[in-house]
């Protein structure tokens, strides 16, 4: 951690009664935690966990925080669940079947137009990073109608399935930050991915309805979003 990139008691307490309760119900189960837990297991299924998604925010008490717990197998996110206790919310998908808010069947907003599109984005912990994402900040507000940043990469991504956010990008996530939102905005009929024929990933995470995915993803590539 460091002054910018806090990890509290909570966010360690988190992964180990998260961790604790998987190993004691599917012992066979592979694990990643951001917090360091590593387990490779047998079973094929492993979980993808962010005990505190948004941990400043949680230190300063705004709401914009969760915990993201997501089940993969063979590599591929078949379950997802990002919980935000203080929005009372939770948000949950599984491959193939749709994502919701509690009862409520999630999709994404229709896409607007670029110009009309509400952004968000988030910033990384070294100070080269977040001076290159400032930058592309600077250059891309004037084309859309602005630009969001709570915090949160989960909830973010759980706010375009919610049609709370036209769309997000962000550079610099680790598979915790987007395994279960990445799914759970898929599930809302959200396009997910990094740079143009990648796949989401640490140098580029992308998220938007059909319609705005195609020129934001365009846009992002020349402007440099992928790289300091």
């Amino acid at each position: 951690s460091s002054p910018i990139d806090v990890v509290t008691e909570m966010d360690i307490a988190s992964e180990k009664l998260i961790t604790g309760l998987i190993a004691e119900r599917r012992p066979d189960d592979g694990v990643l935690g951001e917090e360091g837990a590593a387990v490779e297991g047998t079973s094929g299924v492993r979980w993808i966990i962010d005990p505190l998604d948004g941990t400043v925010n949680y230190l300063y008490g705004l709401p914009s925080w969760g915990v993201s717990i997501a089940a993969t197998v063979g590599g591929e996110t078949v379950a997802g669940v990002v919980a935000a206790p203080m929005r009372g919310e939770t948000f949950r998908a599984v491959r193939g079947a749709g994502a919701y808010l509690g009862e409520r069947r999630l999709r994404c907003r229709p896409a607007p137009s670029f110009e009309q599109t509400l952004l968000a984005t988030g910033f990384g912990y070294l100070t080269e990073r977040r001076a290159a994402q400032a930058e592309v900040v600077r250059r891309l507000i004037p084309r859309v109608r602005d630009i969001r940043r709570s915090g949160s990469a989960a909830l973010d991504l759980c706010d375009v399935a919610a049609g709370r956010l036209d769309a997000y990008y962000e550079r610099g996530l680790h598979a915790w930050d987007f395994a279960a939102g990445e799914l759970i905005a898929r599930e809302a009929g959200a396009l997910t991915a990094g740079r143009p024929g990648e796949p989401l990933s640490e140098k580029l995470a992308v998220a938007a309805p059909p319609g705005v995915f195609a020129t934001l993803q365009t846009e992002l590539e020349e402007l440099g979003a992928w790289h300091d």
